[in-house]
């Protein structure tokens, strides 16, 4: 399980390493989810092939089925639901913002997350044959509807590997805290060197960029 987290408190952080945003669009819904997302690749996340996602509005990304849970929990979760989850808060896009996903599988998009992998991760001679991304565009916090928040899961796979981009844009202020994991300065916001942007494996084992962090 990836296991990260951040708490945003005071501050709006403006960043913007986010892969373009294009694609089908959930329904406007508080604590809803995206209907059954079919992989045309599947994505292997810590030995388990998934050939379906949801996309769940509260921040998170999981596989057997949707999940509407808003509270975030320390990972790894109890249970067998393996789940992603790059901001994970009380989301209610009823009134605000979109969530927007799509599986590429050619165009300049693969050639970024190629790009992408093999200079975060390189060694690899990595070619990436699916990128399934989902953004929170501009959501609001429940019930705080004056907010704004844009954050990206990019799930890539090619090969036996498998790697996740946690993408943020702006991140609007809250009290809450959620589930990306704390590291020793708050204020250092990523583990590649490209503010708002987290990298890691998730193929197998806990394989990843350096990160003080629990896998």
């Amino acid at each position: 399980h990836l296991s990260l987290s951040f708490i945003f408190c005071s501050q709006v952080f403006l960043l913007r390493p986010l892969y373009p945003i294009n694609g089908g669009r959930s329904s406007r819904s508080d604590d809803g989810n995206s209907p059954r997302i079919h992989l045309s690749q599947p994505f292997v996340y810590f030995g388990h092939s998934y050939s379906q996602i949801y996309v769940n509005h509260n921040g998170h990304l999981t596989f057997t089925g949707p999940w509407r849970s808003f509270t975030p929990q320390r990972f790894p979760i109890n249970g067998s639901r393996d789940v992603i989850a790059p901001f994970w808060t009380d989301i209610d896009n009823r009134e605000r913002g979109q969530i927007i996903y799509k599986e590429h599988r050619s165009g300049h998009i693969l050639q970024q997350a190629t790009q992408d992998v093999n200079q975060y991760f390189p060694g690899l001679n990595f070619q990436a044959v699916s990128v399934f991304v989902a953004t929170w565009y501009e959501v609001a916090y429940y019930p705080r509807t004056s907010t704004v928040t844009t954050f990206q899961a990019v799930l890539i796979s090619g090969g036996r590997y498998s790697f996740v981009l946690m993408n943020y844009g702006a991140i609007d202020r809250t009290n809450l805290s959620i589930q990306v994991r704390v590291i020793k300065f708050y204020f250092i916001i990523s583990n590649v060197n490209v503010p708002g942007r987290f990298a890691f494996r998730t193929d197998s084992g806990t394989s990843g960029c350096a990160f003080d962090g629990e896998t």
